[in-house]
């Protein structure tokens, strides 16, 4: 009977306010949406780092014999500097942070130059001698690149140095700013959630001021008289939950997997429906959590024994 009434009391409350019922719904479901989004942006990064980071060389390109730099003055690397670098690489000292390691001749780097830029102005005038040999490093672990790179930075015969991992930290940085701005607009739409939780269950308890009197009268508790709209706000920011999760699924489904995975030239990995599926309990405690404290917090001074 109890569980009857609180439950009859609770729709009650919820057809009574509407409006109030569905802004409740929109506001969560907005908030929520930023919440979830911020959370597979941070998993999207996390992702692309594991996978590009894997992938990470430091190149190091030897003069060649029309290279104008002033690090090349004494024009192209000698075999003698060529082997000096091999045996740096090889060293024991780089042995901790060397993975693997190439050599591209020449010849090697000429047939890759001519898959690129063959049909180009460039790629007509270009000939094999004006090819680097160069050193292509895999590192094992992507975070140190910069101690492995001022190895070889200012050596005899050395042009420069390249590291793939330098050219990739403005993308992550840029991808986690925004992460952070949409972590900083789901906080506010959060915080207007709560506010307008609080203020719709208040409206919801001075509207039934004259049940919540009577129930006093006949000995009713605080949780008894206060747990039909702590469950109203509960169950409008619980749609909100699953309408932002909703959301965030066709997302992720349509746009990532459907669109942006296949339209991607380059290979990288992109998140899937299963992390929207890992991030989809966290939203919906979440939204239960708020709306309840932010309830209970509302309904002292209104539906106090």
């Amino acid at each position: 009977m109890r569980f009857r009434l609180i439950l009859t009391e609770t729709l009650k409350g919820l057809t009574r306010n509407l409006a109030m019922t569905v802004s409740v719904i929109l506001v969560a479901f907005v908030s929520l949406l930023f919440v979830g989004a911020s959370a597979l942006l941070q998993a999207q990064i996390s992702t692309m780092k594991g996978d590009w980071y894997d992938k990470v060389e430091v190149s190091v390109y030897m003069c060649p014999a029309s290279s104008a730099r002033a690090e090349c003055a004494d024009g192209e690397a000698t075999q003698e500097q060529i082997d000096a670098i091999e045996d740096l690489v090889t060293s024991n000292a780089l042995a901790p942070y060397i993975a693997s390691y190439t050599i591209e001749s020449k010849a090697e780097a000429y047939e890759s130059f001519m898959k690129g830029y063959g049909d180009t102005q460039i790629g007509q005038n270009a000939t094999e001698d004006m090819m680097p040999v160069s050193f292509r490093i895999k590192l094992v672990d992507a975070e140190q690149y910069q101690v492995v790179s001022e190895q070889f930075a200012g050596r005899s015969g050395v042009e420069r140095v390249v590291d793939q991992r330098a050219t990739l930290e403005p993308l992550f940085l840029v991808m986690n700013r925004a992460s952070w701005v949409t972590a900083g607009l789901a906080a506010i739409m959060a915080v207007a959630a709560v506010l307008l939780i609080t203020t719709t269950i208040r409206l919801s308890a001075m509207s039934r001021s004259r049940e919540t009197g009577i129930m006093r009268l006949v000995g009713a508790s605080n949780l008894f008289i206060q747990l039909p709209f702590m469950l109203e706000g509960a169950l409008a920011a619980l749609a909100g939950a699953l309408l932002a999760v909703g959301g965030l699924y066709a997302g992720v489904h349509y746009l990532v997997e459907g669109w942006l995975a296949k339209s991607i030239s380059f290979t990288t990995a992109f998140i899937s429906t299963d992390d929207v599926l890992r991030v989809a309990p966290w939203l919906i405690l979440a939204a239960i959590v708020i709306a309840a404290v932010s309830s209970a917090l509302s309904l002292s001074k209104y539906t106090r024994v």
